[in-house]
């Protein structure tokens, strides 16, 4: 075989720099999937306060009934916040952005970030799931632009460039359900 060739018929990499791309491609996508996932799965968490008795030096409750307040996280469909409300407030005082597209992106992104974190992970539609991805965080440096926060800016930027990243190795994707696409 030649030297361009970068697998044999059994489809191992003959050069290491190839498999070296396919691992790099394979990390990506599993920061990249899990990062939306995670983000996603965020949307639907919130905390609530409960009451829990002060434990002594054994474990036992404290004899004199003493009682902390304790912030629990948990998730639920009805805790479901795309945009949270600091922002969403900030967002509906924008004359550059419509209420409606707030709204809708409001009900969208949790959803959107969940299922193109899955997609991505199983290698179900990769190519694809990356480009939603990086509109998904095009669409929300636009919203933190029309704010004026140059952090949250950055720091898409920063996932955008990892996903564009993706897109130039997924020639080399090599675990995948649906590699077409």
């Amino acid at each position: 075989m030649n030297e361009s060739t970068s697998q044999n018929p059994n489809g191992s990499c003959e050069h290491p720099c190839h498999c070296d791309y396919s691992l790099a491609f394979l990390l990506l996508r599993g920061w990249l999937g899990l990062r939306a996932l995670l983000a996603g799965v965020e949307k639907f968490g919130a905390y609530k306060t409960i009451q829990q008795p002060i434990l002594d030096a054994n474990g036992q409750p404290d004899p004199g009934g003493a009682m902390i307040d304790m912030k629990v996280k948990f998730y639920s469909l009805g805790n479901y916040s795309g945009v949270p409300l600091g922002l969403k407030t900030k967002f509906a005082n924008e004359a550059l952005l419509p209420g409606f597209a707030l709204t809708t992106f409001d009900k969208l992104l949790g959803p959107a970030l969940i299922a193109s974190g899955v997609m991505l992970l199983l290698g179900l539609g990769t190519r694809a799931s990356l480009f939603v991805q990086g509109l998904i965080y095009i669409m929300l440096s636009v919203g933190l632009i029309l704010i004026n926060q140059p952090d949250g800016i950055a720091y898409l930027g920063i996932h955008v460039g990892l996903v564009a990243f993706a897109l130039m190795l997924a020639k080399h994707n090599k675990l995948a359900l649906l590699k077409k696409w």
